[in-house]
């Protein structure tokens, strides 16, 4: 039979889930049904938290085609479960793409109100509809996605629309055209209603949600078992905490989903136009399209509510919403099939990510729209609802990924450890409370009541504390976060990873001077691009027609670099008019020319070569990260035949042009100019021939214009460091945090940059590394060379000299000064994002070498970027990602930190967004990650300590049959506990970031010795005290004198002193002793001592003295214990049920308490958290026993990080650091230059 369990969903995707299918078992659910009443519901809920149970106890295992339930789990390493209902769905056809297979007449279809409830999706079709006709299709709804049940290949599949790599083809001939209303009620059967539908809960459903969270129900049982032990006053007061806590939770939970819900609102309902034919528009609600629509865009724009892509016109789009790049976009019609000269195109598949500038993404805003004149601009829709790119990010953000971090696993470790105490403990007062032949009940209430002493029901509150102070405080410096969760792993960050163009040099360019090429030479360099005789010259034509710029309440808008080049040329750009219009063949293009030309208007009589300044653009081909290059069609006023001009990457355009027009000197002078760090764009251009006209070029593939073009030369820009860039990455540098550049500009470009931000120190060597893929019988091949011993220029001709001599008489910039602890044989890898596909498919074994020391990564692609810190969190890196939002999503969400410098509060592109537009905000969130992190530590490790210590005093008073009061349990919980561990995560975060990490687990050896110093420290005082009472005179006199007051004082006597209780009248015999009011007086002050010696400042957090609330707690608590200790009031007494002893004993427990506190600050201090102690115990034996060849600074960054083991010949937990004590030792590393690594062929592969 079929097992179900080996079926998967979104096969080889990210969210890749294991399937197994079920059916309901009747004698299952009659056991359970038994056991959930046998167990007064306990068994329900617990099934209720573990879904996977209560579906393998409840059903039984069926094929996948038969499933009424499924059981889905993630193959990630959270491996998550989720328990999805099966349900029908009745329709005349099965294919969501194809078509009803009834006439019209013969087929009712569900009414709007219906659809919009989803009742008919569900198979509630009236009776009628569902004749021999009608087609059942099994489907379930797993986070807002659907999945329908496919017989061809007996699997669930998700829904995919027209975003399934249908060729562009076939998305202008088979669905240009709209659909009609029968097709489209149809589709809506399988799609559903389009809208981003955040349902908003109730609040008696949100609250009976929190409640049944584990901790709440663990709250509960704590709750009722204090009330039956008689702690009335107690369990009041947790019960209203807890009420507090729930209400408060109820009201973030419910502001959230309100918050989301109000931002997709705004384009879930609207009125929009679609085609129901070539020429007929109809009018509807946004809610009814589905994919096939054909969407009318008018011209003043809307706000998009699906995917769409556009098939006419041109869109200018803001897309801040999605990415947080405030620039508009440029949207183009998607290219149509095309007769090339050599024969028909390759149709390439339509993908939303790769052809996105053609793509209207949901959520984001047309501003305006152009096209032929009188004529429209037609959009595709291609998905809908929360299959869209704005519907998949509310899903992000409804349903988060888990975050893994070893801070949270070891908590729950370690509350296992402590339920592992807890029951030692509740054996121990088993069997003594058997001896003393209690009753049964009795038994039962202080074994359990252990339980609720040693795991703290505050322990998730308190921890999460310091997060949302932190995150309040990120918030005052501008910078926001969507996950902050997160916060807590910034402070593991030792890997930063920054974009170059607008995060570490300014957006804007200046222009810095340029270089024509003639007849395959290069003429000399000049500067003033406006001179008269380049005015008519298609060199400044390509500088002024190529770009994407638009004019937006009345100011020109686009690409900073577009910007920059265009404001050089000084040229004016005026949008379309019906006037200029007619003069292009009807039209509507933007048209550029010199300033002061002649209006059309007034044209007449003026010579033919005054004319032909003014250019009209009528196609744009957008600038592509993946093609490096944009272009565009234009037509000069008075000729016939159209121009095409494109600028890019100069490596890309010099491959597109005919050889016999690029100088033989390109590489040379193109590396002259980039090794100064300067921006180099390529321009060059081609007359088209006579058979394409304005109209043929409108669908036309790119790649028919962008080729054989005449190289015209290169234009030079200088991007400027912010000026924060340097002092931050050297601040980052002396906090042992490695710096990468991640980059789509130029290689070289990038190695200047830098050396001059100081990533790179003046005398290190940089190895550039080219992999060139397999080809021709030969395997993928890495060349090897030291970028200092690149070949010298070779000038060739009078031109390039005059050229050469013009760069290097321009003043060079001193060289950065080196940094004291790197070494000067210190070497770094600089990839392309070309070589660095070509290494990750065929040297997987040599990538983690080259990443350990790679700092320059040029070229990158966004899905090459996002690999790139895929395959550095592998290393075991904590990885962040600082960028401009734009080109970096990918990256800025698969990082473990992702920071975009946008201008926007809440980006969705990242986890966090500063608006303060420069890489100072990165060390801001470290130190605020570190200070949470260190927070959650102190925290973590005082609550643990508050529980062993009253776990030990209960143990002890249990040996007696005693036990602590009602209040004096609310004393320690809320006034002592609740104030130290919520103030506690008040400081804020040290002002410099230090070499040193703090730890990640709880299981270091620094924390664990910590921990158990003070667990001994406290159990020997309070021993020793309750040994020590025990021996004095007085304690079985019970004479009045004991108290150690005035003779007319009331004195409370002891009367359950001692191993003979003669009392037997309740409570209070239990409570007031001489050993409780001892151990209650030792302990108290115990928490006190814990709470100041865990209370960590330098070199993570402020100063203890510096914050005022933690020091107001603990000088008000130990004011508040110490009258009670030396000034007993008997109204006091009574209310905290202590008993009276002499003054002495009290001075006596007076200098137990600062004893213990003295030896726990100085154990804590000298001992646990001793810095030269540890790095001479741990880290220095690793630093001395490699060559001292110094070769990688990347390889002594971690050598004060918390990765060593202790123990001797153990290897670092961390890959990376494994790897880097590998390299000390290989002769063979690194490369030398001028060297070849070829990849290791399969045997099979090499056999044939």
């Amino acid at each position: 039979m079929e097992r179900a369990g080996e079926a998967y969903v979104n096969r080889g995707e990210e969210d890749e889930m294991e399937i197994s299918a079920y059916s309901p078992c009747c004698w299952k659910l009659v056991l359970v049904s038994l056991g959930t009443v046998c167990s007064g519901g306990f068994l329900l809920l617990f099934l209720y938290w573990l879904p996977e149970l209560s579906v393998k106890w409840t059903c039984r295992t069926v094929p996948l085609r038969d499933a009424w339930v499924v059981l889905l789990r993630t193959t990630d390493e959270f491996q998550t479960w989720s328990r999805v209902r099966v349900h029908s769905l009745f329709a005349p056809g099965s294919s969501p793409l194809g078509f009803p297979q009834v006439s019209e007449s013969k087929r009712p279809l569900c009414q709007a109100s219906q659809l919009e409830d989803w009742d008919c999706e569900e198979g509630l079709l009236p009776q009628h509809a569902r004749g021999g006709e009608q087609a059942e299709t099994r489907f379930f709804v797993h986070h807002n996605m659907r999945y329908l049940w496919s017989v061809e290949s007996q699997s669930f599949q998700r829904l995919r629309a027209l975003d399934l790599g249908l060729p562009c083809s076939a998305l202008h001939a088979l669905h240009g055209a709209g659909l009609p209303r029968s097709i489209q009620d149809y589709r809506r059967l399988f799609y559903g209603a389009n809208q981003i539908d955040v349902q908003v809960p109730s609040l008696p459903k949100l609250l009976i949600k929190e409640v049944l969270n584990p901790f709440y129900i663990f709250q509960v049982f704590s709750m009722v078992l204090w009330s039956l032990d008689n702690y009335y006053l107690y369990a009041s007061a947790i019960l209203f905490m807890s009420l507090v806590s729930v209400c408060s939770s109820l009201y973030t939970i419910r502001k959230q989903y309100i918050l989301l819900h109000d931002m997709v609102a705004a384009h879930n309902t609207i009125r929009v136009a679609v085609y129901r034919g070539p020429y007929e528009t109809e009018e509807i609600f946004s809610t009814e399209l589905v994919p096939g629509d054909v969407l009318l865009v008018p011209p003043e724009g809307l706000t998009v509510p699906c995917d769409a892509v556009l098939l006419s016109g041109t869109a200018i789009v803001n897309e801040s919403m999605l990415t947080g790049e405030s620039v508009p976009v440029t949207k183009t019609a998607l290219p149509g099939p095309a007769q090339g000269g050599r024969g028909p195109l390759q149709d390439p598949p339509y993908e939303p990510e790769e052809h996105k500038r053609h793509t209207l993404f949901c959520g984001t805003s047309v501003i305006q729209t152009r096209y032929y004149s009188g004529e429209a601009v037609r959009a595709l829709v291609i998905r809908t609802g929360f299959s869209t790119s704005k519907g998949q990010l509310v899903c992000s953000i409804l349903f988060p990924k888990p975050t893994d971090f070893r801070l949270y696993r070891d908590a729950y470790h370690f509350l296992l450890c402590l339920v592992g105490v807890a029951g030692i403990g509740m054996l121990y007062s088993v069997i003594r409370s058997v001896q003393q032949a209690e009753p049964v009940g009795r038994v039962i209430l202080e074994s359990l009541d252990i339980l609720t002493i040693t795991v703290p029901p505050a322990l998730p509150a308190a921890m999460t504390a310091g997060v949302v102070y932190a995150q309040r405080r990120l918030r005052g410096q501008q910078i926001f976060s969507i996950s902050p969760q997160r916060i807590n792993i910034c402070g593991q960050l030792n890997l930063m990873c920054f974009d170059k163009t607008g995060t570490l040099t300014e957006d804007g360019l200046d222009f810095w001077g340029f270089v024509q090429a003639q007849d395959g030479c290069f003429l000399p360099a000049g500067q003033d691009i406006r001179a008269p005789n380049l005015t008519g010259s298609p060199f400044v034509a390509t500088m002024a027609a190529c770009h994407s710029l638009t004019t937006i309440g009345g100011c020109l808008s686009g690409d900073p670099l577009d910007l920059k080049m265009f404001e050089a040329t000084g040229w004016v750009l005026e949008e379309p008019t019906q006037e200029e219009t007619a003069l292009h063949d009807q039209i509507q293009p933007t048209v550029v020319h010199p300033p002061d030309q002649t209006p059309p208007e007034t044209s007449e009589g003026i010579p033919e070569d005054e004319k032909a300044y003014q250019i009209g653009i009528l196609v744009q081909f957008p600038f592509s990260s993946s093609l490096q290059r944009m272009s565009v069609v234009t037509r000069t006023l008075g000729q016939k035949r159209l121009v095409a001009y494109m600028k890019g990457a100069p490596e890309t355009v010099g491959s597109l042009c005919r050889k016999e027009t690029v100088p033989d000197t390109f590489s040379a002078v193109l590396e002259s100019y980039t090794r100064r760090g300067l921006r180099v764009i390529a321009l060059a251009s081609r007359q088209l021939e006579k058979k394409y006209t304005w109209h043929k070029v409108q669908h036309i593939s790119r790649d028919l214009i962008e080729c054989n073009m005449e190289f015209l030369g290169l234009v030079i820009l200088q991007n400027k460091l912010k000026p924060e860039t340097v002092p931050v990455l050297a601040e980052l540098h002396r906090a042992r945090i490695r710096l990468v550049m991640v980059t789509g500009d130029n290689l070289l470009t990038a190695i200047s940059v830098g050396h001059e931000c100081g990533m790179i120190p003046a005398k290190g060597k940089v190895i550039l590394t080219e992999a060139l893929p397999p080809r021709d019988g030969q395997p993928a091949t890495i060349n090897w060379q030291y970028a200092d011993e690149l070949s010298t220029l070779e000038i060739s001709d009078k031109a390039s000299k005059e050229e050469i001599k013009l760069m290097l008489d321009e003043e060079e910039a001193p060289p950065p000064a080196p940094r004291p602890g790197v070494p000067d044989s210190s070497y770094h890898f600089a990839i392309t994002g070309r070589s660095f596909s070509v290494i990750l498919d065929h040297f997987p074994d040599l990538l983690p070498k080259l990443l350990l020391c790679g700092t320059i990564c040029a070229r990158m692609a966004p899905d090459q970027k996002t690999q790139l810190v895929e395959a550095l969190q592998k290393m075991d890196y904590y990885v962040g990602m600082c960028g401009d939002g734009a080109n970096d999503c990918g990256a800025l969400k698969r990082a473990h930190a992702g920071i975009s410098l946008s201008e926007l509060e809440a980006s969705v592109a990242s986890p966090f967004t500063s608006k303060t537009p420069n890489i100072s905000c990165v060390p801001d969130l470290i130190r605020e990650g570190r200070a949470a992190l260190v927070t959650s530590f102190c925290v973590f490790k005082f609550m643990a300590l508050y529980s062993i210590i009253q776990y030990l005093s209960v143990l002890l008073l249990y040996s007696t049959l005693g036990n602590l009061g009602d209040v004096q349990y609310l004393f320690i919980d809320v006034a002592i506990i609740m104030s130290l561990a919520f103030t506690m995560s008040l400081n804020r975060a040290w002002g410099e970031l230090v070499p040193q990490r703090p730890p990640t687990s709880l299981v270091s050896p620094q924390l664990l010795l910590s921990v158990f110093t003070q667990i001994l420290l406290s159990l020997g005082f309070q021993v020793g005290a309750f040994l020590l009472v025990q021996e004095q005179p007085w304690y079985r006199s019970g004479e009045n004198g004991a108290c150690g007051l005035a003779s007319n004082s009331t004195a409370l006597m002891n009367v359950t002193a001692g191993p003979k209780p003669e009392a037997e009248d309740g409570e209070a015999d239990s409570v007031c002793s001489f050993e409780n009011t001892t151990l209650f007086y030792v302990s108290c002050f115990q928490y006190v001592a814990v709470a100041l010696a865990f209370a960590k400042g330098r070199p993570f957090r402020q100063p203890t003295r510096t914050n005022g609330f933690f020091v107001a707690s603990l000088i008000a608590t130990s004011g508040f214990l110490l009258f009670l200790l030396l000034w007993p009031i008997p109204a006091l007494d009574r209310f905290f049920e202590l008993a009276c002893i002499p003054f002495d004993w009290r001075l006596i427990l007076l200098v137990l308490a600062l004893s213990n506190l003295v030896l726990s600050l100085s154990l804590e201090n000298f001992i646990c958290d001793c810095d030269i102690l540890w790095q001479c115990i741990c880290y220095t034996r690793q630093k001395y026993e490699s060559p001292a060849q110094g070769t990688c600074p990347q390889l002594e960054l971690d050598e004060m990080a918390p990765g060593h083991s202790c123990r001797r010949q153990a290897s670092p937990r961390a890959k990376y650091q494994r790897l880097a004590q590998e390299l000390r030792f290989d002769p063979d590393w690194p490369p030398q230059p001028q060297t070849s690594t070829k990849a290791q062929v399969p045997p099979a592969e090499s056999s044939t």
